[in-house]
C-alpha cells in the first residue's frame, strides 16, 4: 500500500513498517554511486603504477587510517577502518546528491509511470540528499554512539563507566548529558547544513519564476552557492567522521 502525504512526503508501508520513499530511493542511488566508485577504483588494482581512481580510493583509506592513528592506538582502531571509510564516503556522496540536476524531471509523468509514485519522488529540478532527512542523520549518529559504548565496554569492561563519576560523583548527570548530546549534535549539525543548502538552491532556482525575471540573474548566485555547497558537504562528511573517530578514541583510550 502506498499513501500520499502532505507536500513531498511519500510513505511506503510494508506490514507494520513505514519507509520514507524519497529518502529510501535516494539512499539506494547513493549506494549505487559508492559501488560504482569502488569498482572503478579496484578493477585495475595494481601494486605498480596505480590509475587515477585507485589513487583516489587509496588516498581516502590512508586519510582515514591516519585519522584513527591520531585518536587511538591503530591496533585498537584497525577494525574501524572499513566502517569509517564507508561512513565518510556515504555522507559525502549523500551530501553531493542534492546538487545533481534531476535529469528524470517530468520523465516519469510524461510516460505515465506511477509505480511507487516515482513521478512524485523525482519531482523538482534536482535530486535530494538522504542527509537532508533528519531520520538518516539520526540513524548514522545513533550507529556511531552505539559503537562508542560497545567499544568502550569491550576495551575497558565495567571500568568504562568509571569516568561518569569523575572527578567526583556529583558530575554524573553532566557526563550523561554530554553522552546524550553527542548523537544529537552529530545528527542535527549534518542535517541542518545539508537541508538548509538544498532549500536555498530551490529558492534561487525559483527566483525567475517568482519575480517574473530573466533566468540569468539567478544563474550566478546559484553557481556560487553550488560551489559553496560542495565545500560545505565535504566539510560535513569530514567533521562527522572526525568526531566519530574522536569519540571512539576517548572511549577506548585509558585516561591519564
Amino acid at each position: 500500500m502506498i499513501t500520499d502525504m502532505e507536500e513531498e512526503l511519500i510513505l511506503w508501508h510494508f506490514n507494520n513498517l513505514t519507509f520514507h520513499a524519497k529518502t529510501l530511493t535516494m539512499t539506494w542511488i547513493v549506494i549505487a554511486f559508492m559501488l560504482i566508485f569502488c569498482f572503478l577504483g579496484v578493477r585495475h588494482l595494481t601494486s605498480g603504477k596505480p590509475g587515477k581512481m585507485q589513487n583516489i580510493l587509496e588516498w581516502i583509506i590512508d586519510f582515514v587510517r591516519k585519522l584513527i592513528s591520531d585518536n587511538m592506538s591503530y591496533e585498537k582502531g584497525r577494525p574501524l577502518l572499513s566502517y569509517l571509510v564507508t561512513l565518510i564516503m556515504f555522507i559525502f556522496f549523500s551530501n553531493m546528491l542534492g546538487l545533481i540536476p534531476n535529469i528524470t524531471f517530468n520523465l516519469f509523468e510524461h510516460f505515465g509511470v506511477e509505480a511507487g509514485q516515482l513521478n512524485k519522488i523525482f519531482e523538482g529540478p534536482s535530486l535530494m540528499s538522504p542527509t537532508a532527512d533528519v531520520n538518516t542523520t539520526i540513524g548514522l549518529a545513533l550507529l556511531s554512539i552505539t559503537l562508542v559504548l560497545f567499544l568502550g565496554i569491550k576495551h575497558k569492561g565495567v571500568n568504562y563507566f568509571k569516568h561518569f563519576f569523575e572527578p567526583i560523583p556529583v558530575f554524573f548527570p553532566i557526563h550523561v548529558i554530554d553522552l546524550l548530546s553527542k548523537p544529537m549534535t552529530l545528527a542535527f549539525r549534518l542535517f541542518g547544513n545539508i537541508f538548509a543548502g538544498e532549500v536555498l538552491i530551490k529558492v534561487i532556482l525559483k527566483m525567475p519564476e517568482s519575480y517574473d525575471i530573466w533566468a540569468f540573474p539567478a544563474a550566478l548566485p546559484d553557481t556560487v552557492w553550488l560551489a559553496f555547497s560542495i565545500f560545505i558537504g565535504t566539510i560535513q562528511a569530514f567533521v562527522f567522521t572526525v568526531l566519530t573517530t574522536a569519540y571512539i578514541g576517548q572511549a577506548v583510550t585509558e585516561s591519564h
